[in-house]
């Protein structure tokens, strides 16, 4: 009886005398050349082919069975040598193609895998998808202005729409993550006090905007809400943060135009402009302690993150909304399906404001993902002109002359400040890169 020591130095198989873990009945009719391939999952192994040249006259072709003894110390399975066995022949790899791309990327290329290169995507696609998202942004966002600003006209209770709109996207959101749509992340209790200050700024920005709406005329909101920006360098300054000149003569156009837009405006209304203005102030500090306390969670993506916020800030407002203007609904109801005639074209009304709320801030989101923060900007700016062009024909809202400079100057502002913000980040990751 013969005795198999494998050699992990090489890819052959000798035969030499006893004394050795596993042995081989082997058949008398045994083919000269065949390779062993070890599988280190199985306590058997397979001979197909050897470089080992047996001397014995009259061999044939068989299979080489592997017996295990009873006392073997170490299992074969556990023999690091056959590590160095190709575990395929030709070469080809078991693993992933994603694995092997990272060790080619480590440098590293240990077992002679082909290195995979993904190849770039089709710039025509990419320009029809990305056309897609904007697309799908601009309607969600005209279609939302439009009926919440229909549901408020009918029946002018802002707290109560803005918690359902909060409430629709919580319900969209938990539906995600149930039908797991959408990976959900661990949830940690410092995870859940991090995003209290957020959602609380963000509560304040949803529901100031929302009485603005029900105040004043869509495009007159939106002209004062171009005017986040000054409220961001203002903030951000007083924190600490250090802005070049280009970005504080940005934002005087911007002051300018809604200065004039404001004077000069048919629907003006004080409750109306302080509504926008606490928006832009709520949704600023929104940003600003968003970047301060949830750095520590940057493996959340944008869009679980929002979920998160839309379900605290439900918890935030719903309580305030039964306070403040709680005892009016019913009666306030009663109201609205009179003015309307049908109860189903205010509830529809009021669903579509509610779903399409949660759906063109899912948009952005998806949009930021796949565009630079600078072409995200422009397009948000130009949202703004969308969405304020399209109200104005919807409502037949009347604008006069200065009315709709102001608007254009603030608008152009906003442009302005969004390049020169954008080149202060990109001179930035350029300081840190030679660093």
């Amino acid at each position: 009886m013969t005795s198999l020591n494998v050699v992990p130095s090489s890819s052959s198989v000798t035969f030499i005398k006893p004394n050795h873990q596993c042995l081989i009945n082997a058949s008398p009719t045994l083919k000269s050349n065949f390779l062993c391939k070890v599988h280190s999952n199985k306590n058997h192994l397979h001979c197909n082919r050897t470089t080992s040249q047996l001397h014995e006259p009259g061999f044939k072709s068989s299979k080489l069975s592997l017996t295990p003894t009873s006392q073997i110390p170490c299992s074969v399975t556990k023999l690091s040598s056959f590590n160095r066995f190709p575990s395929h022949p030709f070469n080809v790899s078991p693993k992933p193609n994603h694995q092997i791309v990272k060790a080619a990327s480590d440098g590293a290329n240990p077992e002679g895998e082909t290195e995979i290169v993904a190849s770039s995507s089709d710039p025509k696609s990419k320009k029809f998808k990305l056309a897609i998202v904007f697309g799908l942004w601009y309607f969600q966002n005209i279609v939302f202005n439009i009926y919440n600003k229909k549901a408020l006209n009918i029946f002018p209770f802002p707290w109560l729409l803005a918690s359902f709109q909060l409430f629709v996207g919580s319900i969209w959101m938990l539906a995600l993550w149930s039908l797991k749509l959408q990976p959900c992340p661990k949830i940690s209790k410092p995870f859940i006090i991090a995003l209290l200050g957020p959602a609380l700024f963000h509560t304040i920005g949803h529901i100031s905007a929302c009485v603005s709406f029900s105040k004043v005329a869509v495009s007159f909101t939106h002209v004062i809400k171009s005017a986040e920006p000054v409220f961001t360098v203002i903030f951000a300054s007083a924190l600490g943060d250090r802005y070049p000149i280009q970005v504080w003569l940005s934002i005087l156009p911007i002051v300018l135009g809604c200065s004039l837009a404001a004077v000069t405006e048919v629907s003006f209304n004080i409750q109306g402009l302080w509504g926008a203005l606490i928006s832009n102030v709520g949704f600023v500090l929104r940003n600003i302690y968003s970047k301060k306390s949830l750095q520590n969670f940057k493996e959340v993506d944008g869009l679980n993150m929002y979920g998160f916020i839309t379900i605290i800030s439900l918890f935030y407002l719903f309580p305030v909304a039964i306070f403040v203007e709680g005892s009016q609904w019913i009666p306030g109801y009663y109201k609205a399906i009179e003015a309307i005639g049908k109860p189903t074209t205010f509830y529809i009304w009021v669903m579509l404001s509610g779903v399409f709320y949660h759906l063109y801030n899912q948009s952005s989101y998806q949009a930021l993902d796949q565009i630079s923060p600078l072409t995200f900007s422009v397009g948000n700016t130009m949202k703004r002109v969308v969405v304020i062009v399209s109200s104005v024909i919807v409502f037949k809202n009347p604008v006069r002359l200065l009315n709709g400079v102001g608007s254009a100057i603030a608008i152009l502002g906003t442009f302005l400040y969004s390049q020169a913000t954008a080149k202060k980040k990109v001179k930035k990751i350029e300081g840190e890169k030679e660093e």
